[in-house]
């Protein structure tokens, strides 16, 4: 699994962010205290309180590569 603190301080952001890994085949989730949701829901990731930076865990096992490409792509959103 890889594991980072993001921030998405603007609705366009979100809407990027879910852009990119709705375009991945890796199961990514959004951690936010002790809430977990699917990174690649709008509506999920808007039922988080976005005001503090969350967690994003990219779930990969036999898809590295994959995963590391998305880690790259979300990299705008790091903090």
């Amino acid at each position: 699994m890889i594991s980072f603190d993001i921030r998405l301080s603007k609705i366009d952001d979100v809407r990027k962010f879910v852009n990119i890994t709705s375009a991945s085949c890796v199961d990514v989730d959004l951690a936010a205290g002790r809430y977990l949701v699917d990174a690649k829901s709008i509506m999920g990731i808007f039922s988080l309180d976005l005001r503090n930076p969350v967690n994003v865990q990219i779930h990969a096992d036999h898809k590295d590569d994959e995963a590391k490409k998305l880690a790259d792509a979300l990299t705008p959103f790091r903090i």
